[in-house]
C-alpha cells in the first residue's frame, strides 16, 4: 500500500512517499481534511504559506489524534 512506502533522509528519517496535499482545500475545510487523511494513514501533510491555510492544517494536526512527532509537515 502507497501509505506505507517511505523515503529515507540522508540523517536515516524515514519519511511517507505519499502526503496529503492542501492546495486549493480552504482554511476551514482543511481542518476536515488533515484529520480525515490521518484517521486513514497519512502522516505527511504538504502545506505553504501561499496556500493561506496553514492555520487550519495546524487546527487539522492537532486534533486528529496522531502524535505531532509521527507527523511530517512539509513546504
Amino acid at each position: 500500500m502507497i501509505l506505507k512506502e517511505k523515503y529515507t533522509l540522508s540523517n536515516g528519517v524515514e519519511i511517507p512517499k505519499l502526503g496529503l496535499g492542501t492546495w486549493f482545500i480552504s482554511d476551514k475545510d482543511v481542518v476536515q481534511a488533515v484529520k480525515d487523511a490521518a484517521n486513514i494513514g497519512y502522516r505527511h501533510i504538504d502545506t505553504a504559506q501561499a496556500y493561506q491555510n496553514e492555520g487550519g492544517v495546524g487546527d487539522g494536526i492537532r486534533a486528529c489524534g496522531v502524535k505531532r512527532a509521527d507527523m511530517f509537515v512539509t513546504t
